[in-house]
């Protein structure tokens, strides 16, 4: 039997039935998003997805094999974490002993120091961000004091210690897990999918939200364009993004929508001489307003506009000056942050 603070659920049998996307607005101020549930999605392959998805509460998954299991990603807080870790010892007692990072954002590596045992790997960009950005509490997002004061726990820096620059094959037993960087920064400049091929199993990380706003500001706009699209070319029949519910190939659809949706703001404010702020107040959402987080446009329209200036994709960027900014579309209210 298993016990913890999540929900254990079996999805239904039909791939692109499983879970509906969430098309739901979030409002602020929420006091419970309820407990992360878990999916066994395959045999043996589990999906562990932390309501709402909104900033700093990512997705991870972990394979179970005869005498290890191999984990995706850990979680922002030491409390979350040690929750993952816990319901992944409920689940069995084989010790976790390799951790796949999709990317450097906090919300899905803070957590690795739980992981003792651990083989940590990541594309070589991830360790290298991660190193550069740093604990929670010096980090410029966290400087910035957008989400406000949050409760990080005691968080040591664990950063990769096994790295690619294309793709790295983990086993599982026999099951194939690919790890594959797939060309140009995206998300980030180091996004990593995990891609099971005999199970048709995609875990996607940040390059895919479902029912969340995806977010470009430390990635490319034109990258996630064709990244996204590259998803495609796996056939994946279930996939875990990075936040919301898992999914079928439907989300890499709606993902596409939105990118094209801010490269088409983004060409018409700039070409205007609007500021990223006053093309993201004078944007129709239309149906992306029903996506969490709508404040990222902001961040995403940074991005874009240091493209059509002529920056290489995943350039630097004042990360803390499009926090501000995203802050101010948010009417100056921090941003909702439930971690």
């Amino acid at each position: 039997m298993l016990h913890g603070e999540y929900r254990q659920t079996r999805l239904p049998d039909k791939p692109h039935e499983r879970v509906a996307m969430s098309n739901s607005p979030v409002v602020d101020n929420r006091a419970d998003v309820g407990d992360a549930e878990l999916s066994e999605i395959s045999d043996g392959v589990f999906a562990y997805v932390q309501p709402d998805g909104t900033w700093w509460i990512n997705n991870t998954g972990f394979v179970v094999a005869d005498d290890r299991v191999v984990a995706i990603d850990s979680c922002a807080t030491e409390k979350r974490s040690r929750r993952l870790l816990s319901t992944i010892d409920n689940v069995t007692k084989k010790p976790v002993r390799t951790l796949i990072n999709t990317h450097h954002h906090g919300d899905h590596t803070h957590g690795n120091f739980v992981f003792r045992d651990a083989t940590v790997i990541a594309h070589d960009a991830c360790r290298k961000a991660l190193i550069t950005e740093g604990l929670p509490h010096t980090a410029p997002v966290a400087g910035s004091g957008a989400w406000g004061e949050r409760e990080w726990g005691t968080i040591h820096l664990a950063p990769p210690f096994v790295t690619f620059t294309d793709s790295v094959n983990v086993y599982a037993d026999d099951l194939l897990c690919e790890v594959r960087h797939l060309g140009m920064p995206a998300h980030t400049t180091n996004d990593a999918v995990v891609w099971i091929p005999e199970r048709k199993v995609l875990f996607a990380g940040d390059l895919l939200f479902n029912g969340g706003t995806p977010f470009l500001l430390a990635g490319s706009l034109r990258g996630a364009l064709a990244v996204v699209g590259r998803l495609k070319q796996f056939d994946a029949e279930v996939i875990v993004p990075g936040h919301g519910p898992v999914g079928g190939p439907e989300i890499i659809d709606e993902v596409l929508d939105y990118l094209r949706f801010v490269q088409e703001v983004a060409q018409r404010a700039h070409t205007a001489g609007l500021t990223p702020l006053q093309a993201a107040r004078g944007a129709e959402l239309g149906r992306f307003a029903a996506l969490s987080d709508s404040e990222r446009l902001v961040g995403n329209l940074h991005r874009a506009y240091s493209e059509l200036d002529g920056s290489p994709m995943g350039a630097s960027l004042d990360v803390r000056a499009a926090l501000h900014d995203m802050v101010t579309f948010n009417g100056g209210r921090p941003l909702t942050c439930l971690a």
